[in-house]
């Protein structure tokens, strides 16, 4: 997105590029959805979209109609290539295939080092994640929004192909927050995944039983071809990952804490980051302004110290709230577009005496 947001722009267009990365992106190897409102820049690779979900709780599911929203899937393959097309077309960019080793600078410039070159520049803008620098720190909780996904094709038509399952807590917790996705690109063909939010992954049979249990258990089907797999961890912490910037070395993504703290959504965040960005860099300011805005990144390091200390009550959280708002309110919410008083509508929407719990905890 960034590569193909400076190309555009004719301000960068005397300026040489570099795209590194370890994959030449020819594989469908990850799913992206986001929720919008209205059209939106990736409706041309938007593979299906659901103006209506589902939300399955331990007591209370519903169905909602969230016009003017959408729910919107986009594959990963078809975004590499449209993306890989408008790229190839920028004569100032040059997509090499190597896998970035190790990043070093000075005063005039900074080097990365793959395992065949060392290439220079005046700026680097970093997406690759280094886990380890969570685990050297106590301040902010850290979990993982982790997963396994099976896009299966059935037999008969099970699926609601008008409708996603945006969480169904239905399953059970094994003391965890875990829930499904279902995604149906038609009567019999849905992307399934079961995901957690926890500090720790399981083993892979344990996800790929989760998704046979639920697809017998919920839709009666035990004759399905899966089609392809896919699998994911997305850090969810308030980690301040802007503190590593430097004068020539920015983080960007998950890596520049472009991942939403609460969700682990972090596709729609980086076009919305990167929007911000482009002006950012011609303008040669700061990029203090991509960290979000105080009060959400508080309201996201409650949410997470309750997680962190009582993973269990993530079902009950999400419940609560869905039961309580309408999901309208909670996507606008989500995005950090609400104002004061559609903050305290969230806020009394949940449960109280855990947040309340986790507000003391912070404050004393």
């Amino acid at each position: 997105m960034l590569a193909d947001a400076l190309g555009r722009d004719s301000y960068f267009q005397n300026k040489r590029i570099l795209l590194l990365d370890k994959d030449s992106k020819k594989s469908n190897d990850r799913t992206w959805c986001f929720w919008e409102n209205g059209p939106g820049q990736f409706d041309p690779i938007v593979a299906k979209k659901w103006e209506n979900i589902f939300f399955g709780g331990q007591e209370f599911s519903a169905h909602f109609n969230i016009s003017p929203y959408s729910y919107k899937l986009v594959r990963g393959l078809d975004f590499y290539k449209y993306y890989f097309k408008r790229i190839n077309e920028y004569s100032n960019i040059d997509f090499i295939e190597e896998e970035v080793l190790s990043i070093t600078e000075n005063k005039e410039q900074v080097s990365v080092s793959t395992a065949n070159s060392v290439y220079s520049g005046l700026q680097v803008f970093n997406s690759t994640f280094n886990f380890e620098i969570l685990n050297d720190q106590k301040r902010f909780p850290v979990l993982q929004q982790h997963f396994v996904g099976w896009l299966v094709k059935t037999k008969d038509p099970i699926f609601n192909k008008n409708q996603a399952t945006f969480m169904d807590f239905s399953v059970e917790q094994k003391n965890n927050t875990r829930f499904m996705y279902v995604l149906p690109y038609s009567d019999n063909k849905a992307l399934i995944e079961y995901t957690l939010f926890s500090e720790h992954l399981l083993p892979m049979d344990d996800y790929e039983k989760a998704i046979k249990d639920y697809l017998i258990t919920k839709y009666d089907c035990s004759d399905f071809e899966i089609i392809e797999k896919e699998k994911g961890s997305i850090p969810m912490t308030c980690y301040d990952f802007q503190a590593h910037n430097t004068n020539r070395v920015q983080h960007i993504g998950s890596a520049g804490g472009w991942t939403k703290p609460s969700t682990g959504y972090t596709f729609y965040n980086t076009f919305k980051k990167i929007e911000i960005l482009i002006p950012l860099i011609k303008k040669n300011k700061p990029y203090s302004v991509l960290r979000s805005k105080s009060k959400f990144r508080f309201y996201d390091l409650l949410l997470l110290d309750i997680l962190y200390t009582e993973n269990h009550k993530g079902q009950y959280i999400f419940e609560t709230l869905f039961k309580n708002s309408p999901p309208q309110l909670i996507f606008k919410f989500l995005d950090e577009e609400t104002n004061l008083w559609e903050d305290i509508k969230i806020i009394l929407a949940c449960p109280k005496k855990e947040f309340l719990k986790a507000l003391f905890k912070r404050l004393f």
